[in-house]
Parts: C-alpha cells; sequence; structure tokens
C-alpha cells in the first residue's frame, strides 16, 4: 500500500530551501554567496550522471555498500517484536557517515575546493571526514567539542592518524553544538579555498536537502532487502535515532512513500522535536530548544553524536505532517539497549543507534507481532571505554549520563 501524494514526502524542497515552514537559509551576507555557489554545484553534480556514477562506486568500492539487513532472531523471541538492522556499522570507518562525506568530498573536488572543515560530536563523522580527505588528498581541519575530545579521544587518535588536524571548541557547552559554531566562522573567513563538510541535515539551504540525497542510498537499499525478505512486503515500522538526523533522513527516504510507520528516537535531554519550538540555529529554522527568552538551551546526552538542541528541519516538517512521530528516551534506557544487543545478538551498537533500541524495547508491548526495521547506524567501538567507565562507577565517566 502507497500512501497518498508520495511526490511530497521527503521530495526537493520549495525553491527558498523549505520544508513546509521549516528550512531556508539565515546566514550572514559574507556567507551568503557560498552558500549559493555550493546550492548550484550540487545541483549540476546531482543532474550529471558522470558524478552520480562516481559517488556509487566509491560508496561500493571504498565504503563497502551494499550494507546487509540483519535478522534479530534472539532479540525478536525475548521481545515478541520481529526486529531487522540496516547494517550501517559495516560500513567503512563504522557508520552512515561514510556516504554523505564521500559525497560532499567529490563535490569538493569538482568545485575545486582544496581544504575541508567539519565538526563532530561523537567523532565519526570526523573520522569519516578526514578518511575521504585523505583519500583525495586534500587538506582536513575537524572542530570537537572540548568535552566530547575527552570523552571520544579513541576517535580523535583515528582522526591525526588520517592527517586531520583537530581543533576544541572551547566556548558554550564545548559540545557538538559549538563545534558547529567554530566550523561555520572557519568557513566564512576561508571560503575562497575551503568547503564545509556539514554531517547532518541541518544548515543553512542546500545542506539538509544534499546530506539526506547523499544518506539516501540507505533507505533505497532497505527497501529493496526488506522487500526480499518479506516477500514484497516492507516493514511495519523503520525506527532510527534523531540527533541532527541524517541516518534518519537516509533511511525514511526509502520508506516515505509507503505506510511503515516513522520513528525517530530522541535523547530525553536533547529532544528538539519533542519539546522545542520553531527557531533559528545554524543557518536553518527548525524546532530547537530554547528558554522563555529565546536562547537555546544545552542538551545532553550520554552519546556524542546526540548531543545537540535542534534537529534537521526536514524531522519537523515530517513531526508537523504527522509523517513521523518522535519519541524520547533516557541515558539508564540507552545503557541497557547497549548491552541487551551486544548480549543476545553479538552485536555492539554505537550508543546512538542504541537509542532507537531503547524505545523498541520500552514500546515492545504496543510494537508486538509486528517487523521492526532499525537503522544500525554505527558501531559501538568507539563507546566501548566510556560505558566501561561508567559502569565502573568513575565520576568523570558518570558525569555523562542522567537518569
Amino acid at each position: 500500500m502507497t500512501i497518498t501524494n508520495s511526490s511530497s514526502v521527503m521530495g526537493d524542497p520549495d525553491t527558498s530551501g523549505r520544508f513546509g515552514q521549516f528550512g531556508g537559509r539565515y546566514v550572514p551576507e559574507t556567507l551568503m554567496p557560498a552558500c549559493l555557489e555550493l546550492e548550484q554545484a550540487f545541483k549540476n553534480a546531482w543532474a550529471d550522471p558522470s558524478f552520480v556514477k562516481e559517488f556509487h562506486e566509491l560508496l561500493n568500492g571504498y565504503g563497502g555498500r551494499p550494507s546487509p539487513v540483519t535478522e534479530c532472531h534472539r532479540l525478536s523471541e525475548q521481545l515478541g517484536v520481529r526486529i531487522l538492522l540496516k547494517r550501517e556499522d559495516l560500513n567503512h570507518t563504522g557508520s552512515h557517515k561514510i556516504n554523505n562525506v564521500m559525497g560532499q568530498t567529490l563535490l569538493a573536488k569538482r568545485m575545486g575546493k582544496t581544504r575541508i572543515v567539519a565538526e563532530t560530536g561523537a567523532g565519526q563523522h570526523g573520522v569519516a571526514t578526514a578518511t575521504a580527505a585523505a583519500f583525495f588528498g586534500q587538506e582536513c581541519v575537524v572542530y570537537m567539542g572540548e568535552v566530547d575530545i575527552e570523552r571520544q579521544k579513541l576517535n580523535v587518535f583515528r582522526m591525526e592518524l588520517l592527517g586531520a588536524e583537530v581543533r576544541p571548541a572551547l566556548s558554550g557547552s564545548r559540545t557538538l553544538k559549538d563545534a558547529v559554531n567554530e566550523a561555520m566562522r572557519d568557513w566564512v573567513s576561508t571560503v575562497e579555498s575551503t568547503f564545509y563538510c556539514l554531517g547532518s541535515v541541518m544548515g543553512p539551504h542546500p545542506y539538509p536537502w544534499m546530506v539526506r540525497e547523499f544518506h539516501r542510498v540507505i533507505g533505497n537499499e532497505a527497501n529493496a532487502q526488506c522487500k526480499e525478505l518479506l516477500g514484497g512486503d516492507v516493514p511495519d515500522v523503520v525506527v532510527a535515532c534523531v540527533g541532527g538526523g541524517s541516518n534518519a533522513a537516509g533511511i525514511f527516504s526509502g520508506f516515505a512513500d509507503t505506510d511503515a510507520e516513522l520513528v525517530g528516537v530522541e535523547p530525553a535531554g536533547g529532544a528538539a522535536v519533542g519539546s522545542g519550538i520553531p527557531g533559528v540555529v545554524h543557518g536553518s529554522k527548525s524546532y530547537l530548544m530554547q528558554d522563555e527568552a529565546g536562547q537555546v538551551q544545552e542538551a545532553h546526552s550520554v552519546s556524542a553524536g546526540l548531543d545537540y538542541p535542534g534537529v534537521g528541519p526536514e524531522h519537523a516538517h515530517l513531526a508537523d505532517i504527522g509523517r513521523a512521530r518522535y519519541e524520547a528516551v533516557n541515558d539508564t534506557q540507552v545503557l541497557e539497549a547497549f548491552e541487551m544487543l551486544a548480549r543476545t545478538e553479538g552485536i555492539i551498537p554505537a550508543l546512538e543507534p542504541a537509542h532507537g533500541l531503547a524505545w523498541i524495547i520500552a514500546a515492545a508491548k504496543e510494537l508486538a507481532g509486528k517487523t521492526v526495521l532499525l537503522n544500525m547506524s554505527g558501531r559501538g567501538d568507539k563507546d566501548v571505554a566510556q560505558v566501561q567507565a561508567i559502569k565502573a562507577g568513575d565520576p568523570v565517566a558518570l558525569k555523562t549520563m542522567r537518569p
């Protein structure tokens, strides 16, 4: 069964870069030419069969695509829900991030940009960007919050090993929001030679649209794989974690025109859709956690990759029109899900997709008898030391979580 007006669901934004009332391009005049240049360059590249062909060849031959769909037999039996995982954790660099960065760095090369800047929270986007920059021989600078540098030391070393310079963001909450601020400041001052490789479906147009299109491969693959596995049907529910929301946008795009329910799972301490109000941050209008004076509130999650007070504008639109629902889970639930998947299926998830699994566990009665596809957006190598320290009662590690 296909829903009506499917062409309007997760299609192109309007000419001003909006999805409904959300999105747009709220940037200083000095940055407007760079955004317009990027929009035109992406439109031209995405309409060029040779660019698209090279992009997919890179994802397959270098990135490791297609990623498989794995059925979780033991976990499914335990919960009474048929659970399938889209295994983005098996991509090169260990997450879905490689899809977007190979697309953006390939575009940077086409535009003649020799320097790449990026922001990162958990470090996965930073590692993927450093990887792509090394592949193409580009200079790379990654901005990362000082707090995140401390809790993701392994990924910091990986970025440096790949030749990137990691610069700490020392202002504000010293997490992902502040790393975005620093990367955008760098881009403004070095725009002639620099390409800003933004890591999620946020920021000024064309980033939310462009990043979703580079991740659309996740949903396209998963749709075909699930139909083969399920005898032509699609899952009843498609679940993904949401911070900025790139992995969710990627997998949702493959099911937006079906009757599958779409569920984005946010951290309780950073539930922009669940508890935010419309506002502007980092160049676009979306749901945003704000206080009564309109000041951006600090987000919190045990996962550095979801520690963001806003959400991609297309997710705000999907929530607004009722096409997707957004739920929240707390850090304790996430850690329990992290361990449960490891012990039942031999798969250690990143803390980010563990949010999605935590919601499935909590909603098991509601989901009884249904088939649920979870986007396993990253592997948990980067989080093992943090989780180990939390379990050991380390006071520094305990500060990264709230009940």
